[in-house]
């Protein structure tokens, strides 16, 4: 691959990373409003007119306020957050839809104003004015940033979310629905799901569930059809170490809904590409032609979590969906993965290769960002990174490097550093990144092993 194309792809992974870190860390939220809606609403389960009237205040106002303080956490910490919110309150102010993607604006603007204006004053601050110039500062420019999201981003994303909806709803009126796959499906496999699943669907879905009780958007990336469809076909067809590793993924991908799992198998044998397209086509139809819908995003995408957000009668619609779309793509996949297996020399060495592939297609060869996490993210951590970033300049590195507490870990670390009596709360703060456990910030040898790893990921 071209080194403009990586670095074109890179970028575009790094954004669905970023809006995907707005959106997953309030997922329960979702849940919850989606669970709601599928029991009190005058379809749901158990329709109550007076618990109804929590359907569209959380819709309208609780979660993009959610996403919007995310996104300004992600950039400036708590601070950040705040200043987020109060932005994201311009957007959603006098509008009649959920202004997820206003959230997604407004939010990060927040943060990054504050951040921009902390670093700019902090320094000239008297000592004893610290919390004086802190607090009136977040106020001052929420408020700014408020006005301005009311009179110019709430116009702007109304109309961006109407022509949005009027050519999904062309799209869905001409039968072309199931040509969504086309995207959807190789654009899981470069892992741009979260950001086509909650940066585009999840915002169009939320908005047909106020009107239809269920949207059918919620399951076009959600499936879990296509990759079941791959993983059988690896494990009647295939032979050795790469038939043996499917049964654990198939639970895996099916039941705890990581689809990451088989991503490798697709890049093994990239003609699959084919088979995942065809599966979530034929899904998506399904879907369309029973009437299918969800009442909130299935995160994770397990068949747990479909049926768990399936309204009321839904179900048989939504499992003959899956079904189709996994027979058909082991169908499609039948002939390849025979193909495959009969010229295949060392199964278990191709695996490995299409595991490093995948890898480094999800960015996880270079490090750019480094997370040193302590009780308070002042004192000991604050020296650690310091420590690091001397060893990382002397290797001719530049990663950033933070220092912050166990519990705010950033969304978009990539490698954090904790004590070892830390590291499991480091983890559940930050469970995609790589962790190093250490035991002592000033002098751990552990330093000269991660400059020494990044060096070589780093082609150096």
């Amino acid at each position: 691959m071209e080194p403009a194309t990586m670095g074109a792809q890179a970028r575009i992974q790094r954004f669905g990373r970023f809006l995907s870190g707005m959106v997953m860390p309030n997922i329960g939220a979702f849940i919850a409003w989606g669970l709601i809606t599928a029991m009190f609403i005058p379809t749901g389960w158990i329709p109550n007119e007076r618990l109804s009237e929590l359907v569209g205040p959380m819709i309208l106002y609780l979660l993009p306020l959610l996403i919007g303080f995310t996104g300004g956490r992600i950039v400036w910490n708590i601070r950040g957050g705040v200043v987020g919110a109060i932005a994201t309150m311009g957007v959603i102010v006098g509008a009649d839809i959920p202004m997820f993607l206003g959230a997604m604006m407004m939010g990060p603007l927040g943060g990054w104003v504050m951040k921009k204006f902390d670093e700019t004053v902090e320094p000239h601050v008297p000592v004893g004015f610290e919390m004086l110039v802190n607090n009136f500062s977040a106020g001052i420019l929420g408020s700014l940033l408020a006005v301005v999201a009311l009179l110019v981003i709430n116009p702007a994303v109304n109309t961006l979310t109407s022509v949005l909806q009027i050519g999904v709803e062309a799209i869905v009126n001409l039968g072309l629905l199931p040509a969504a796959s086309l995207f959807i499906e190789p654009g899981k496999i470069l892992f741009l799901n979260n950001a086509i699943n909650h940066g585009i669907l999840g915002p169009l879905g939320a908005a047909q569930v106020q009107d239809l009780g269920q949207s059918i958007y919620f399951l076009l990336e959600t499936n879990p059809g296509p990759g079941l469809g791959i993983l059988l076909a690896y494990f009647v067809f295939s032979k050795g170490a790469v038939k043996n590793s499917t049964p654990g993924s198939v639970i895996i991908h099916f039941f705890g809904g990581i689809h990451e799992i088989y991503f490798p198998y697709v890049l093994m044998n990239p003609t699959l590409i084919l088979a995942v397209i065809a599966g979530g086509a034929s899904g998506v139809a399904t879907f369309w032609m029973l009437g299918a819908g969800a009442v909130a995003t299935p995160s994770p995408g397990s068949i747990i979590a479909l049926m768990a957000v399936a309204p009321r009668g839904g179900h048989i619609a939504i499992l003959a969906g899956v079904i189709v779309s996994t027979a058909v793509s082991f169908a499609v996949a039948m002939p390849f993965v025979r193909s495959f297996t009969r010229r295949q020399v060392d199964g278990e060495a191709d695996l490995a290769r299409a595991q490093d592939q995948m890898k480094q297609i999800k960015g996880l060869g270079k490090v750019e960002k480094i997370v040193f996490a302590c009780d308070a993210g002042m004192g000991s951590s604050a020296m650690g990174a310091n420590r690091l970033k001397k060893k990382l300049k002397a290797a001719g590195l530049t990663p950033v490097v933070e220092h912050v507490s166990v519990d705010d870990i950033p969304q978009d670390a990539q490698l954090v550093i904790s004590h070892v009596n830390l590291t499991e709360r480091a983890r559940a703060s930050a469970p995609h990144a790589r962790h190093f456990s250490i035991t002592n910030f000033v002098n751990a040898p552990e330093y000269d092993d991660i400059v020494k790893e990044l060096s070589g990921k780093s082609g150096e």
